[in-house]
């Protein structure tokens, strides 16, 4: 972790009386402040702050290192005053699911990392949201539409999906002509969405919603649409996941006066003010690319 950023934490700690009002003048989340003070207190090898419920106090460790990090800081800002514009560099800890890695950040990465050759990224496949601080993940790409909370969220573009299935699984148990038709079918679903609902929107823009039931859920979209392809069922899954088995024939495109509901991708990180090296570049990169 930056020490350095964690001496400018630990000076508005002590300047402003809690980690809150830290947590809202650094522009960072509460979690982020918390992470940085147990920093700093390891890095001191001693407790510098006293926490209660009603305030806090700083140790005589405390009142001592606060005099060294001030001096850090202030050496930090006039360094980087003095530096001007700096080459990105260092590590950058990016979290995604599966379909978000392959779709949406591998097609950037080539030109990014040519442009920005200092920059190492780490790159956590997960399909479950995570802890940014807990997993030390400097930005995380989701496709949600429940953003997790005490995150920034920067909206990096918008999901489509299609609802397909193959010619044999039609061919023995019928196409679907309306939505309620979807009830006797046997649906394959995302099992990262809350409930076993699927939502569109007709022809005029007003929602519709049907609940769905299957004997195949995944967090992978890969494999369900692999499962669509085999015959085992209908599948509601991303237009970039299935392009290749419509193209092909694998797969057809069912009820295509509905569209089903976009969902945003964003990019969640903690602090607005104080980002890691890379990280506003590698967001204003996926801006572009990010549609799906």
């Amino acid at each position: 972790m930056d020490r350095v950023m964690a001496a400018m934490v630990f000076n508005h700690i002590c300047d402003l009386g809690s980690l809150s009002a830290a947590a809202r003048a650094l522009g960072l989340s509460r979690p982020m402040v918390s992470r940085y003070l147990d920093e700093m207190e390891k890095w001191a090898g001693a407790r510098l702050i006293h926490r209660s419920s009603r305030r806090l106090t700083i140790t005589p460790a405390g009142e001592e290192a606060l005099l060294k990090t001030r001096s850090l800081a202030q050496l930090s800002l006039d360094i980087g005053a003095a530096s001007g514009a700096q080459i990105p560099s260092g590590t950058l800890r990016v979290a995604c699911a599966h379909f978000t890695a392959m779709h949406i950040l591998a097609p950037v990465l080539p030109a990014f990392m040519e442009q920005y050759p200092q920059l190492r990224i780490e790159v956590e496949i997960n399909n479950q949201p995570v802890s940014l601080v807990g997993e030390r993940i400097d930005v995380a790409i989701r496709i949600t539409d429940n953003p997790e909370p005490g995150t920034i969220a920067r909206r990096l573009g918008d999901c489509k999906s299609v609802l397909c299935a193959s010619a044999d699984y039609l061919h023995q148990h019928g196409t679907p002509e309306t939505v309620d038709d979807l009830t006797r079918h046997n649906c394959l679903y995302y099992s990262g969405f809350a409930g076993q609902s699927w939502h569109f929107l007709d022809a005029q823009g007003q929602s519709v919603s049907v609940a769905i039931k299957g004997n195949l859920s995944a967090g992978i979209s890969s494999l369900l649409c692999e499962s669509a392809v085999a015959g085992m069922g209908i599948a509601l899954v991303p237009e970039l996941e299935a392009q290749e088995g419509l193209a092909q024939g694998a797969l057809i495109r069912l009820l295509p006066e509905l569209q089903p509901k976009c969902l945003p991708i964003y990019g969640l990180y903690l602090s607005r003010e104080h980002q890691p090296a890379g990280l506003r570049l590698l967001l204003d990169a996926l801006s572009g690319a990010a549609q799906c």
